[in-house]
């Protein structure tokens, strides 16, 4: 057995102490928040009848990343939680009709995507769990069976922007489209050919209403670029077994796809007819279609599944020329960049802006058109960060990094402020992360994990003095209160930004195991530090703040098994003196010194002494094997059953 060297901490970083107490209050928050809303079946208190195909996803995301928490080290009982919470509101979608068999009757997949994000965690989370591997091989025989309505071999298409349980549904929720509908004002016309409809204003005719909410009704039909997330359901199934049919679903879809982007100079269309070709509903137009480039948020929805679809295929395949699907969305808006400032600047989202950016509303930088309409590209804010980070972080291509760190300069918030924010998505920071793993913003994670307490403790507020009533309550109100907060969790712990929010899947740069309780995480006491993430080099630090126990915890590289651990490069000291005698007022410290371990494993197992830090550069392999979900051993302890490399 070969030992790694360990540092004693004769200090105690604050962001390790700092990252535990944030584990502690989200244990106590979440609780509450459970107690405070839910019923014993773990529903949500709500009385009202939902009357319109839109709502499951916000009884669901409200817990979308507490299995997120498990796997990083919460407690069983939040696994637990989560999966009564899935459980109960499923139920309670079913009463009020939205699902059957368990899933959503039919939507667009921007809002699918939000609530299965909460499936796909737990699955990943606890992939032994049969009832939940069962769910997930029928959830995605809805795509993979073309009986199920949904999908059509001939034209290898998803058959209308709303599908699900019931296959391809009719039509979209507006039979028609008034303009007193002032929450969808800032987003325009859902269609902008319709005769005599040229501006918002003519929608207060109700003639033109009417022909407004036919329309859309009717061009409802055939594909749309959104439903590239239902690649996520098909892959979380392949996850579980690596089904041949399913990963072949996966790349003959999305090189349906990519070959209409490519006949569309590269650029992904956003709308397919029933009969195949693009357009075939918009008078040849590629543009137009349901949460499509014309309308409501174009790049933000379009994009969300070209970077879904893409990096399922390439997850799948190996093949990382399917991110070139990606690409070319952000490349296009990036070339018809113009200078502004949001506060400046008309733009559909505006709103969300000024909340986010605060002063920095009014600093100028580049603005990117969002949308693409009958007058060319229009609607100009901030690039959506998320996007291009999730493609450099996918492909740790130097291409993807350079057009990365050119869209943060171009954003108008510093880079190394941490804005005391957190919307639904619980996304955002990614500007100063990006900095630190830069090199650039070094007290990042102390920042960070003590603006994520903050958003805790605010929440907790919240839940402590708002009790809303279930019969007038509003449906997205426990996601502006859920305390369960890990997007920074994520980035420090685990080196990932966090989900894509309409249907990523929960990868990871680096995972743990508590060995000696034999469950996913790190173990009680250790804090973990993924300070920089070059090319397929992790520099990660372990901290064990126990004065009193030892801990051991497995390191594993991704989320999904796909890399090994080729070389490792360890820091610590020797011939230190620790604790030292107690007439002495301090340790004798030891010779630094650096150790390399070949280690050609899936996993690394790391022995932390009280008080005790591991510094680690990790070197992984590329892929040597296919994405699965990580199954542990079912026996505490039972190292015969793993192949891990014991250092």
């Amino acid at each position: 057995m070969t030992r790694i060297p360990t540092a004693p901490m004769r200090e105690f970083p604050a962001w390790a102490v700092l990252q535990r107490r944030l584990f502690d209050e989200i244990e106590h928050a979440w609780r509450l928040f459970a107690d405070r809303y839910c019923e014993p079946d773990g529903r949500i208190r709500f009385s009202q009848q939902l009357t319109t195909r839109d709502g499951v996803d916000d009884f669901y995301e409200p817990f979308f990343n507490w299995p997120a928490f498990y796997a990083m080290g919460g407690s069983d009982d939040i696994l637990e939680a989560a999966k009564h919470h899935w459980r109960g509101v499923t139920a309670q979608m079913t009463e009020q009709g939205m699902l059957t068999d368990e899933f959503e009757n039919g939507y667009d997949w921007f809002h699918q995507g939000e609530s299965l994000i909460f499936f796909y965690a737990l699955c990943a989370a606890d992939p032994a769990d049969d009832e939940f591997r069962e769910r997930a091989r029928r959830f995605a025989a809805l795509y993979l069976d073309p009986t199920n309505g949904n999908y059509d071999p001939s034209t290898n298409t998803i058959r209308a922007a709303h599908n699900g349980a019931l296959g391809a549904l009719e039509g979209v929720d507006w039979a028609n489209y008034p303009a007193s509908q002032l929450n969808m004002k800032p987003y325009g016309l859902p269609l902008e050919h319709l005769p005599g409809i040229e501006s918002w204003d003519d929608l207060a005719d109700p003639s033109n209403a009417a022909a407004m909410g036919a329309a859309m009704q009717r061009n409802a039909q055939g594909d749309a670029a959104v439903n590239l997330a239902a690649t996520s359901l098909v892959v979380n199934h392949w996850l579980y077994d690596g089904d041949p049919e399913a990963s072949a679903w996966v790349l003959r879809y999305v090189d349906g796809w990519r070959s209409r982007a490519l006949a569309n100079d590269g650029l992904l269309p956003d709308n397919v007819g029933p009969d195949g070709t693009v357009g075939g509903m918009h008078d040849g137009r590629w543009y137009g279609g349901h949460y499509g480039w014309t309308w409501p948020h174009g790049l933000p929805s379009v994009g969300m599944g070209a970077v879904i679809g893409a990096i399922n295929a390439a997850l799948v395949s190996g093949d990382d020329s399917y991110l070139d699907l990606a690409r070319a969305p952000l490349d296009v808006t990036m070339e018809r960049a113009v200078t502004g400032s949001v506060e400046a600047t008309p733009m559909s989202l505006r709103d969300n802006w000024l909340s986010r950016l605060g002063g920095d509303a009014g600093t100028e930088g580049r603005l990117v058109p969002h949308r693409y309409g009958r007058d060319g590209w229009f609607d100009f804010g901030p690039m959506p960060l998320d996007l291009p980070t999730w493609l450099w972080w996918f492909s740790r291509d130097a291409r993807d990094w350079a057009r990365l760190r050119t869209l943060m300069s171009w954003h108008p918030e510093s880079p190394t402020e941490v804005k005391p924010f957190r919307d639904k998505a619980e996304a955002g920071h990614e500007v100063p992360w990006l900095s630190y793993l830069a090199g650039e913003n070094h007290d990042y994670p102390e920042r960070a994990l003590s603006m994520a307490l903050g958003q805790v403790a605010r929440r907790v507020a919240l839940i402590e003095g708002e009790e809303p009533d279930p019969d007038t309550v509003h449906i997205h109100f426990w996601q502006r209160v859920n305390p369960v907060v890990t997007e920074v969790l994520g980035q420090l712990i685990t080196g990932a930004p966090q989900v894509l929010y309409n249907g990523g899947l929960p990868l990871a740069a680096v995972s743990y195991d508590d060995a000696d309780r034999n469950r996913p995480g790190l173990p009680p006491d250790v804090a973990a530090l993924v300070s920089s993430i070059d090319g397929e080099r992790i520099t990660l630090e372990l901290v064990n703040l126990s004065m009193t126990a030892s801990r051991r915890v497995i390191v594993r590289p991704g989320r999904f098994g796909e890399r090994d651990i080729a070389n490792v490069w360890a820091r610590g000291e020797a011939g230190g003196v620790y604790p030292g005698s107690s007439v002495v007022t301090t340790s004798t410290p030891g010779a630094p010194i650096t150790t390399t371990i070949r280690v050609d494993a899936p996993e690394l197992l790391v022995e932390l002494p009280p008080a005790h830090r591991a510094l680690l550069v990790i070197e992984v392999t590329p892929e040597i094997r296919p994405a699965r979900h990580h199954r542990r051993a079912s026996e505490p302890n039972t190292e015969q059953r793993r192949k891990h490399h014991h250092v």
